[in-house]
């Protein structure tokens, strides 16, 4: 008997220890790389993809990978978690006054960046209407991760990080309808039928979304689970429980989820810090694994024919089409022009258009890949010019706010048998809570602050003591008051002390 052909030996532990080597140093060279990308002020995504391109078949690497289906999978997995993240993340007090905006802009702006696009890949570039019709599509829907990491140092007015955020979590659906449409085979009949389907998935995406994450979140806050660990990871299979809901139902999933992670995200749920940070961390692994993967696919000796008309889309798009349907969507909401042009420019398209690229290579659309390597140029070249212009142009638009006070950090933990809660509560650089005595806290009857850590060291803390920046506090609160404690201590962090008394919420009792 001969030997066994490499491609048919089993895997064995070597192998896997290979593997593991490999993954470790790759995670860690792209979290080493958060830092570079900090620094120069461009999107982590950049320095993810070239990672995924050096390890390639044109790279270093040499590794063959070209399963768009493969791909898809992966990209559609770590989309989810990453929605999830962002849901998390998103106040609901900073979104709720411009939800109506944010759901024109990412369906009427969707409708009109689509045309806009699609005219110009179709007279411009001389693709046929389908293909035209696709990138179109795909590079419709905006990218929240790639926005944010670049304007997170800079404080912009609520409406302004709201409308976008909230766009970036709505838009992805409606696109990937269009996507998937687009990319079946056979003639796009019905335009009515198709605008009717795209209603239908979304109500059916926003009723389960909501639905999973209301009785989620009820369940979390009244349910103590024996060990504080186990909350995030109950977190986040609520997320994406609400995900497989709406997939299955045929509806959109990915609306499901970011609204689900929205309701989470806000319900005040125990350990919540603890949470977010895992949250956060499992966000960074699927985008630096999805990176890297997209890089993979890539073939870059094959990019040449397509750079130029990668150009000349992403021209349309910039400077054409998003500013239009920017302007069309929020004509009714009466927008500042200055807020208006930050979010035109604020259109960055991150791996979601990558990541839908490769639908019409796994159904088999001519020209799919033409198509890929054109929305891959398209997004490393723009996110290029945009990201590190974002933060000169809101400056230059004076859109920083300045002075604002930090938000308090809560951290909750149930004490089921005792029938109320433990607050730990840090008092952030910022917070107007600096220079108050805990007497002046006025929290509700049933609720005070049994212990506070300074400087590392720990002290019962009389009425008269004055809270200092740095501060961590340990508030205890029966179940009754425990919300209204928690109210009390979010406004006199906004507020000060006379919180109650300028009109600032959280009043006692």
């Amino acid at each position: 008997m001969g030997p066994i052909p490499e491609e048919e030996r089993p895997l064995t532990v070597h192998h896997l220890n290979q593997l593991l080597l490999v993954c470790s140093i790759v995670l860690l060279v792209a979290v080493a790389a958060v830092r570079v990308s900090s620094r120069s002020g461009l999107p982590s995504l950049l320095v993810y993809l070239g990672i995924g391109v050096l390890m390639g078949q044109d790279g270093i690497g040499h590794i063959q990978f070209n399963s768009a289906a493969m791909t898809q999978v992966m990209g559609y997995a770590a989309l989810v978690v990453i929605l999830a993240e962002g849901g998390l993340g998103t106040k609901w007090k900073e979104i709720r006054p411009v939800l109506p905006s944010a759901s024109v802009l990412a369906t009427v702006g969707v409708a009109v960046s689509v045309g806009v696009t699609a005219a110009g890949a179709h007279y411009l570039v001389g693709l046929e209407w389908r293909q035209a019709l696709i990138i179109g599509a795909v590079v419709s829907s905006t990218d929240a991760a790639a926005v944010f990491s670049v304007l997170r140092k800079i404080p912009l007015p609520a409406r302004v990080t709201g409308t976008l955020e909230a766009e970036s979590g709505f838009n992805d659906a409606p696109v990937v309808i269009l996507v998937v449409a687009f990319s079946t085979a056979g003639p796009v009949e019905h335009w009515y039928l198709l605008l009717g389907e795209i209603v239908l998935e979304l109500a059916i995406g926003a009723a389960l979304g909501l639905a999973v994450g209301w009785f989620g979140s009820w369940g979390l806050r009244h349910v103590a689970l024996p060990a504080s660990g186990l909350y995030p990871i109950a977190v986040m299979a609520i997320a994406v429980t609400a995900y497989a809901a709406g997939a299955l139902a045929h509806g959109s999933g990915f609306l499901a989820v970011y609204l689900a992670s929205m309701i989470l995200g806000n319900a005040r749920l125990p350990h919540w810090p603890a949470t977010r940070g895992f949250a956060e961390g499992l966000g960074w692994i699927a985008q630096i694994g999805m990176f890297v993967v997209l890089g993979l696919l890539v073939t870059p000796h094959e990019l040449g024919d397509d750079i130029v008309p990668a150009l000349i889309v992403g021209l349309v798009l910039t400077m054409v089409a998003r500013p239009l349907s920017v302007v069309v969507s929020l004509v009714p909401f009466r927008v500042p022009r200055p807020e208006r042009i930050l979010m035109s420019w604020a259109g960055l398209r991150g791996a979601v258009p990558i990541i839908l690229a490769t639908i019409p290579m796994v159904n088999g659309v001519a020209g799919s890949r033409r198509i890929f390597n054109i929305v891959f140029v398209l997004v490393v070249v723009y996110t290029l010019v945009q990201g590190p212009t974002l933060p000169w142009l809101a400056r230059t638009l004076r859109l920083g706010e300045k002075g604002e006070a930090a938000d308090l950090g809560i951290e909750s933990a149930p004490l089921e048998r005792l029938q109320g809660h433990l607050l730990s509560v840090t008092v952030p650089e910022g917070s107007r809570m600096h220079g108050v005595e805990v007497s002046e806290l006025r929290l509700p009857p049933g609720a005070a602050v049994t212990l506070v850590v300074r400087e590392e060291k720990s002290f019962v803390p009389l009425p008269s003591t004055v809270l200092r920046r740095g501060d961590e506090l340990l508030v205890v609160a029966t179940d009754p008051v425990r919300d209204a404690a928690e109210r009390r201590l979010r406004a006199v962090a906004q507020g000060g002390k006379l919180a109650g008394w300028l009109g600032t919420g959280g009043n006692r009792g």
